[in-house]
């Protein structure tokens, strides 16, 4: 696949819906929910559930929850945010075409005042019963995916995920914060196998998708660069978060049993990107870049997994009350 040269910022510019999109009025409980993308915020509260797990500090049973859910409901308010901001490209997209603006459920105000308002509501949440660390920590991880990634990286460069990703890292970092009212080095390390995560699982996801993004002026990098320039950085990816997912053991937070597993789980996961290398995804219907697209999910869910079961006996005291 070759570089093409279109102008995707006067695209996304000129192609945007206006904001007084009409809705039908029939929006209920369900669409509303839909705009939280509860699929991604199920990802994001396991991440940040770990990462409060693997603090060395304790927090009342009742405060975790309540970190928990400030995270999760911050997490879904910005999906709600990106979604009125997105919404021209999604009603493109087939992925997206469904979501409840494109298809008039909800006008594009309500969700942008939805989203809003749920975020300043659990930034204050976290403040005020947690800890402001924390709640500077959510404040900025809903900032940086709304304005550096949705509105500013998104429609403007290939890196758009490489940078963007950042946003998707700070669960955990602001699960231990909660915990412990402080940033360690093993929380950016957990911030780190995140943010490394993040490029080769969506990149996995653009090679099937590489049309829809094309036609929807989305920079993605196969659409700019190529298949094979997008296959080799998700190799290199892989193979920098090798060493990153095990820091937590080697700064003394967790257990072997965890580093072993994510030893495994890498290996995996670097084999996963080679066969994606190898593949010719348009004669396969790319076969190998679907596969590991589903497996960087489970990726991810097995190696906080792994986290949180090594560190739940240090947490059961505490979990007791």
């Amino acid at each position: 696949m070759t570089d093409i040269s279109v102008d995707f910022e006067a695209r996304g510019a000129t192609d945007r819906v206006p904001a007084g999109t009409a809705a039908t009025g029939q929006a209920d409980w369900r669409d509303f929910t839909q705009l939280l993308k509860p699929r991604v915020m199920s990802l994001v509260v396991f991440t940040g559930l770990a990462g409060l797990l693997a603090a060395p500090a304790g927090l009342h049973p009742v405060l975790m929850l309540t970190a928990v859910l400030c995270i999760a409901v911050a997490a879904g308010a910005a999906g709600a945010i990106n979604m009125w901001y997105d919404r021209d490209i999604d009603a493109i997209m087939t992925r997206t075409s469904q979501r409840p603006i494109p298809r008039g459920r909800v006008a594009p105000g309500d969700a942008l005042a939805f989203g809003v308002m749920l975020t300043v509501g659990a930034v204050a949440l976290m403040g005020l019963a947690v800890n402001w660390v924390a709640a500077a920590l959510l404040a900025g991880a809903s900032a940086f995916y709304v304005f550096i990634y949705t509105m500013w990286l998104k429609r403007r460069t290939p890196q758009n995920i490489v940078i963007g990703g950042a946003a998707g890292a700070f669960p955990p970092m602001i699960g231990w914060a909660a915990a412990t009212g402080e940033v360690s080095l093993a929380a950016l390390a957990l911030f780190g196998l995140i943010f490394l995560w993040t490029p080769p699982h969506f990149w996995a996801l653009s090679l099937f998708r590489s049309g829809e993004y094309a036609r929807a002026g989305v920079p993605m990098l196969p659409v700019v660069s190529g298949h094979r320039v997008t296959k080799r950085q998700m190799l290199a990816y892989t193979l920098a978060l090798l060493p990153v997912a095990p820091a937590p053991f080697l700064l003394g937070v967790v257990g072997p049993f965890y580093a072993a597993g994510t030893v495994v789980l890498g290996l995996l996961f670097v084999i996963c990107a080679v066969r994606v290398l190898r593949e010719d995804g348009e004669a396969t219907g790319f076969k190998a870049a679907r596969q590991m697209f589903g497996f960087s999910i489970f990726y991810l869910f097995a190696v906080f997994g792994l986290l949180i079961m090594d560190r739940l006996p240090a947490a059961a005291p505490i979990l007791g009350g």
